[in-house]
């Protein structure tokens, strides 16, 4: 079974964090990479217990961090918060308003399941109102990545003291709909604090399939995705507004299945926090629609001027249900490959598989786990010495490699890896395997068994084939290009707390293993 590294780094994580790095906050260049510093702002109100918050580091590239510590000065609110270690026995306090935290495990920058960018989060720290703190209060932390004692990274995160309310989103709704079907699901919140919420917004953790049929001056867009949407409108104690949003499924959604969405409500203080200043341009790489304002209107009561921040971050989340009926499958078609060579030579082959549609499959999860695993048997007389780095051998010296080619696997996409296999010895006719969907010591979730037509999930890899065959069992078809960019969950993109992702294909990228 493949295992991901990648769950340290996501675990009380989501992507807004990295994608807001790259945006947004200055990259330092170190030999091997380019790695971007983000820690998410703050906002917090007198007397409560504070935050948790993690540094994030995003790298184009796969980028060691040995011996590394976080330097974490907040001197600039000396007084008014405290900053410390969630795990205090790495963290020392050098001088009042300092606080080092050792990075026992390296950082090492790895990428996610289909992602282009590399990520490490440090050790959380707490970050606490004294009882000196007040509503107005504001300044910054400053933050340091230390290697080796010396300063590789810097990074400026801004707290402040505001004034708490507390945001609900409206109750759950379900509903259905054939692929390419149209629907419209309430966007409603409510203000079940005690003060008058000053504007505010929402955020979106919308599926694929979600296909938004608007494009309001006030939302922001990541080219079909529907990623936030802000609001000046004041909601008084205890009262409640709500607008409707209409959507259309994809065509490529598949069915039957139950797709889910939700939007989350952000103070306009909490948004900033976020994502940065309103007008920074470069935090907001989603861009706002061309139409008219999404306007709102009062709702039933549902139940019960500063910066504000939600104390009850718990409940501000509205969810949708929406059942596509009918039939619409998938059929993945293995992709297999014929080279030559001689004893000695190093030849590429180009293996994979196809998603013949018509149906996308889409198994986004919270565990970012792979949609399927395709299995590569090599052929005798041959050792991969270059293996892609979203592949990896099943065993120690085992000649059977898994692959994962991401969560979201979209209709008519080719989805390829090239091994570069030495010949160690001309066995004429040697034939390795390509299987998508092939048996694994896996999770329980894998193999994938919807394939609707599973009698070409199966191709030939070949080696120096005396009769000059072709691929073999499977899809013998030219190899054109690798995965188009995929978009999922864009609201994850400003959402702290996610289980979606903003996921893209993975650069293809060789590891010499021999």
């Amino acid at each position: 079974m493949l295992t991901h590294p990648t769950r340290r780094w996501l675990a009380g994580i989501g992507v807004a964090g990295a994608f807001v790095a790259v945006s947004a906050a200055p990259a330092v260049a170190t030999p091997e990479a380019v790695v971007t510093p983000y820690f998410q702002g703050t906002t917090m109100v007198p007397d409560s217990s504070g935050v948790s918050r993690h540094l994030t580091l995003t790298a184009d590239r796969p980028a060691p961090l040995p011996d590394a510590s976080v330097r974490y000065d907040f001197r600039a609110l000396a007084g008014k918060i405290t900053v410390a270690g969630e795990r205090p026995e790495s963290c020392t306090t050098p001088e009042p308003g300092v606080l080092v935290c050792e990075e026992v495990l390296n950082l090492e920058l790895e990428a996610a399941p289909g992602a282009t960018l590399y990520r490490a989060v440090a050790k959380p720290v707490r970050i606490t109102p004294t009882d000196k703190a007040k509503r107005g209060d504001s300044g910054t932390i400053k933050i340091d990545v230390l290697v080796a004692g010396k300063q590789r990274l810097a990074h400026t995160s801004r707290v402040r003291i505001g004034e708490g309310v507390d945001l609900a989103g409206g109750p759950g709704t379900t509903r259905s709909a054939a692929p390419g079907g149209k629907f419209s699901v309430p966007l409603t919140v409510a203000n079940v604090g005690d003060k008058t919420v000053e504007g505010f917004a929402a955020v979106f953790e919308l599926p694929r399939s979600f296909r938004p049929e608007d494009r309001f001056s006030n939302c922001r867009y990541a080219e079909d995705r529907l990623v936030s949407c802000e609001f000046d409108e004041e909601i008084p104690a205890g009262g409640a507004l709500t607008s409707t949003l209409n959507f259309q499924l994809g065509k490529d959604t598949m069915a039957p299945t139950t797709q889910s969405a939700n939007a989350r409500f952000l103070t306009k203080a909490d948004l900033e926090d976020l994502i940065g200043k309103t007008g920074d341009a470069a935090a907001r790489a989603a861009k706002p629609g061309t139409g008219p304002r999404l306007t709102l209107r009062t709702a039933p009561k549902m139940m019960r001027q500063a910066d504000q921040t939600d104390v009850n971050p718990g409940n501000d989340y509205t969810n949708w249900s929406v059942k596509v009926t009918g039939k619409n499958g998938t059929d993945l078609v293995a992709i297999g490959a014929t080279v030559k060579g001689k004893v000695g030579d190093v030849v590429t082959a180009t293996v994979g598989f196809r998603n013949a549609g018509p149906a996308t499959l889409d198994r986004t999860n919270g565990d970012y786990e792979d949609a399927t695993q395709t299995r590569v048997e090599l052929p005798p007389g041959t050792t991969a010495v270059g293996v892609p780095e979203n592949c990896g051998q099943q065993d120690s010296g085992s000649r059977w490699y898994l692959c994962g080619p991401g969560m979201v696997l979209v209709a008519g996409e080719t989805y390829t890896q090239e091994f570069r296999l030495r010949i160690d010895k001309v066995v004429p006719n040697a034939k390795g395997l390509v299987w998508v969907n092939g048996r694994c010591d896996c999770p329980a979730e894998f193999p994938w068994t919807g394939d609707i037509k599973p009698s070409n999930d199966k191709a030939a890899l070949l080696v120096n084939p005396s009769d000059g065959g072709g691929a073999g069992d499977g899809d013998s078809l030219p190899i054109t290009g690798s995965p188009t960019t995929l978009t999922v969950g864009v609201g994850s993109l400003l959402l702290v707390a996610g289980a979606g992702g903003y996921l893209v294909a993975r650069r293809r990228r060789t590891h010499f293993v021999a």
